[in-house]
């Protein structure tokens, strides 16, 4: 797990430095707005929806912006959104994967298509590279008044699989399967996530001179930086000189 470890850490550090609120508010909006028109406006029989707004109050978005995005999802002019995913090649070789929402996938496209020529990656087909992550549930909490040891054991029984503690962030890591009881558990704790999903964990790192990983990041960072753009996911290897470089 050091190396998910180091992946959460860099992560985590490079969105508090570079994201934006008004990005992050985005990108849960559309989510919040996904997941209402899926399956309806109560978040009591929705989980998808639920799990949305769970997020965005951990990103402490006003509630008034997340009830204007339940009422936008449900409205006759309620914009549309596609999930689709894009997998490729950094420069360096280093392994991406792409999670969008978007309500026009030729911008979307071309968008990612133009970031991977200018930064000289490998656009691949979907599949090529599912190989190098797998996808496992993400909980993000706030070391905060915690017994560590007694979330620990709760947490083993809901079937996590690590529990991994950064400063002031506890990172627990569960099977896909295990989403549901893991964040069923924290909630009967009474425990608030910041940050909670199914995320795509690389289990193949690779480790590139401070230089070129700074390029791949710099690359990342452009992907990011799109509102069509959800998550992105990568095999980069996050070494102590280049954490000291991001700084």
């Amino acid at each position: 797990m050091s190396g998910h470890s180091k992946w959460s850490t860099i992560k985590r550090k490079k969105g508090a430095a570079d994201a934006k609120r008004g990005k992050i508010f985005t990108k849960i909006i559309k989510e919040i707005i996904i997941a209402a028109k899926e399956g309806g406006p109560d978040s009591d029989s929705n989980a998808r929806l639920r799990l949305a707004i769970q997020n965005a109050k951990g990103a402490n978005m006003p509630k008034d912006n997340i009830e204007r995005a339940i009422k936008k999802a449900t409205g006759a002019d309620a914009t549309s959104y596609i999930e689709t995913t894009f997998e490729g090649y950094a420069p360096g070789g280093i392994g991406v994967f792409i999670e969008c929402l978007t309500d026009n996938n030729n911008r979307t496209v071309a968008a990612i298509r133009s970031a991977f020529n200018k930064y000289g990656g490998n656009l691949g087909t979907n599949g090529s590279l599912s190989f190098l992550f797998d996808r496992k549930g993400i909980f993000n909490l706030k070391n905060e008044g915690l017994s560590l040891e007694d979330l620990e054991l709760e947490m083993i029984e809901a079937g996590a699989q690590s529990i991994d503690v950064d400063g002031d962030t506890v990172t627990i890591t569960c099977a896909k399967e295990d989403f549901g009881s893991v964040n069923r558990k924290l909630g009967e704790l009474g425990l608030e996530t910041e940050e909670a999903g199914l995320k795509r964990i690389p289990n193949d790192l690779k480790k590139l001179d401070v230089d070129s990983a700074k390029k791949v990041m710099r690359f990342i960072e452009i992907l990011e930086d799109d509102d069509d753009i959800q998550f992105v996911y990568h095999n980069l290897e996050m070494t102590d000189e280049l954490a000291a470089a991001l700084d």
